[in-house]
Formats: structure tokens, sequence, C-alpha cells
């Protein structure tokens, strides 16, 4: 679809409704809005009741609120048209049939709209990606962080990052340009340089410096229940699921496969895992359902090991370790540092869920990290390395190899905020917005 086209496509979901949003894009929204409503466009920016007719016949389509929203100043940095319908199934669909059948116009890919607002400068890449996270947020502190990027706290930084770089390159290159005139102190131009490049990275290793909690709470805080079978894994799974997810059996090695519920604790997004309990088995499946199991506990952010009255201590594990004793309504208090608990009849299960909390808080932090995707740390870390040539080496180098780390340095920051070289995945990112297109 070229860029000149226009566009339209509902903005609300799919189903009845009290009202029901479409949007039109492009250089005949103004034209199918008059077609529509048989005059002028109504005064800009402000809602306007009209009666919408099918354009051929004059046939009554709806009472409807509508604006007229000339560009550039929109969302999409194009004229832009929205009307506000009665939010009923057929009402929709007679409208989107009617805008169908308007020459210049068709329907939005998914994404087509912020595809446009990107490429018409209203939102830089980051900023899409927030948009995506916003919409796929299912708890608080994603809402947080998504509205953050949305709002553009990584992309103002970025873009800050990347002005200051552009100095120190244009005062390097003007030293190139300018070498054999006897007013230019080199020496000086250099130094100066070297220390704005070394303020700038060391900002960005800050912002790296963050233990990953952007990218974590995007994927969620994986929890994974290990230990013996008949451990109480899979029980203790459906009582804090409040649901029957997994198949309890008094039968040993019952649970094959790993058995994952998404849950939101205390804003916090928190990925359960049950897995297969850990042993030595000459039966294949068992035995690679426990291959699988110890994958997921290498990859977690924290193991429940759960051992019974009597049961196996923990090995060696990479991820931390909160040990938790089961069955305590038939054994008691568990040991010490250990958490008791009865899936039976629900004690201790408050507190090894505060206990849970409190950890994933830690490790995610409240939505407040700057980096939230690993293409956007990669290209943090290209920036870094650059700059590091730059800083540590920037003396003994020619002059002409620091104008190329600090070109490169400032192409890494643009590729952060979309400005070059992301054309290979625009399609899959816009792709991923299906409501409002």
């Amino acid at each position: 679809m070229l860029s000149s086209d226009s566009i339209f496509a509902p903005a609300t979901g799919y189903g009845r409704t009290a009202v029901a949003v479409v949007r039109i894009s492009g250089p005949q929204a103004g034209p199918a809005l008059a077609s529509l409503i048989r005059s002028p466009v109504p005064p800009a920016r402000r809602l306007s009741l009209r009666i919408l007719r099918e354009p051929a016949t004059g046939e009554l389509l709806d009472h409807a609120l509508v604006a007229w929203l000339p560009g550039p100043g929109t969302a999409t940095g194009e004229d832009m048209v929205e009307l506000h319908l009665h939010g009923g199934p057929a009402v929709r669909a007679a409208v989107l049939r009617c805008l169908g059948g308007l020459p210049g116009l068709a329907p939005a890919e998914p994404g087509a709209f912020t595809r446009r607002a990107f490429l018409n400068g209203r939102m830089d890449l980051t900023a899409v990606e927030g948009l995506a996270d916003l919409i796929d947020a299912e708890t608080e502190a994603q809402r947080r962080q998504a509205v953050r990027q949305l709002d553009g706290a990584l992309g103002r930084a970025v873009e800050g990052w990347r002005v200051a770089l552009l100095d120190v390159l244009a005062g390097t290159e003007a030293a190139l340009d300018f070498s054999d005139e006897g007013d230019v102190d080199d020496e000086a131009l250099t130094a100066s340089g070297r220390a704005a490049a070394a303020r700038v990275r060391d900002a960005i290793e800050v912002a790296l410096a963050d233990g990953r909690r952007g990218e974590r709470l995007r994927d969620g805080f994986t929890v994974v229940l290990a230990g013996a079978p008949n451990a109480g894994k899979s029980t203790l799974l459906n009582a804090l699921a409040r649901r029957d997810v997994a198949i309890v059996s008094e039968i040993p090695g019952t649970t094959r496969d790993a058995i994952e519920v998404r849950c939101d604790l205390g804003g916090l997004p928190v990925l359960l895992v049950d897995t297969a309990g850990l042993r030595d088995s000459t039966d294949a499946i068992e035995a690679e359902g426990v291959a699988r199991s110890r994958r997921r506990i290498d990859q977690a952010d924290l193991v429940l090991w759960l051992r019974e009255p009597g049961g196996e201590v923990p090995p060696p594990l990479s991820a931390p370790v909160l040990v938790v004793a089961t069955k305590a309504d038939l054994s008691g208090l568990g040991a010490g540092g250990e958490i008791p608990i009865s899936a039976r009849t629900g004690a201790g299960l408050d507190r090894l869920l505060s206990e849970i909390e409190r950890i994933a808080g830690s490790s995610l932090g409240c939505g407040d990290a700057l980096v939230t995707r690993e293409r956007q740390r990669l290209a943090l870390e290209r920036c870094v390395h650059h700059l590091d040539r730059v800083v540590v080496n920037g003396a003994a180098n020619p002059a002409e190899l620091v104008a190329e780390d600090l070109r490169l340095a400032v192409r890494a920051l643009g590729k952060v905020a979309g400005r070059v070289g992301v054309e290979e995945m625009l399609d899959r990112l816009f792709a991923s917005f299906c409501i409002g297109k």
C-alpha cells in the first residue's frame, strides 16, 4: 500500500459496544467525510453531530459525532477523520462498506496508522515499541513501563546523547578540515571531545546497568516449582492458581511436561511453572520431562524448591532458591530458613506469595527502566563500544579513526530511535497492532 493512499479502520474492538470509532487517514479523509455527510466538512478539531448517508443512494446510515482533523498536527501527521458511531455491528459494517466503495480509500492493514505516525515523525521507534507494550500490558508495572516508553523516556534520553555526540563529531571533523590552519588547536579539540564523549558513555552505561529489569518486566518473572516427585508441586500450583491446572496424583512422575500459569502478583507479572519431579528414570518420556525441568530451572528467575518431610535439600542451582516445606498440616513447622505451607489447608500460602512478590519486586523494579528490549540494549552497547575507543584511545589514534568511531556511535543511537537500519523489523513490529490498526 502506497503512503499516498488513504486508509480506514475501526479504532475500537469488535462486538456490540455503546460507541464504535472509525478512523480515516490520508488525503482523501476530508472528501470521504464530505461524501458521507453530504455537506462541507465541519469546523476542525471539534465533535459535530451529523447524519451519515450512503453516498450513492442517500440511504440513512447513522446519526454520528464526526471530527475533522487536518494534518500535520494529528496522530499520523496526515489529514484524519473520526466517526463516532452507534456501536452495533450492523452500523459499523455498513459504514465500513461505504468507505470501501469510495475512490482512493482502502482498509488499513494491521499497524498501518502507527506506521504512518512513525514515518511522518510523530513517533520514534521507542515510542512505537512502548505502544505495543501498552497494548500487551497485563499488570500495573508493565503498564507504567509502557507508558514511560510511549511518553518518550528513552527517546528523549537517546536524542540528548545523540545531539551531544554530533557536537563532538562536528568539532572533530572541523579539526580534520582545517588541520593545516595555524590557529586551530588540535589537541584542545581532542581533549574536549573526549571529555564530552566520556560523559555520554557514562550516562549510557548507567542506563544499561539495570539488571535487564525492563526486558524481564515485559516477559514476566519466572518462578519454577521444583523438587522430587510427589513433593507437592502440582498441588501448590493449583492452590496458587485457584483452579485445577495440573493433574494431582499419588503416583510419582505424573507431571511429564512444564505447566505454566501467568498471574498478577502485586502489579507484577509472574509466570509460575510446574515441572516434572527430579529423579533418575528408565522411562524415556519421564526422563525427557526431567531434562526439560532442569532446563527450565536454569532459566528461572526464582526456584521454589519443594520438600516434603524428610525430603531432599536443594542441590546447587544457578537461580535464587526459596525452600518450601510442604504438607505442614502433617509435619508441623519447617526447618530454619524454610517456608512451611499446606496447600490443603492454605496455611502459609499468604507468606509464600508475599515473599515471591518481594523478590520479584526487587528484581523487576517498578517500571522505571529505560531499556526495555534486547534490540535497544544491543544498539546502546555498540554505541558504548565505539565511545570507549574514542575515550581510551582517542589521543593515540589518528583523528580520522576518532571521527569514524564517533560516526558509528551516532549511528548506533540512531538505530535505537529508528532513524537508521530498522527496515527489516518494521513489518513484524507494526503487525502486532490489532486494535486501532
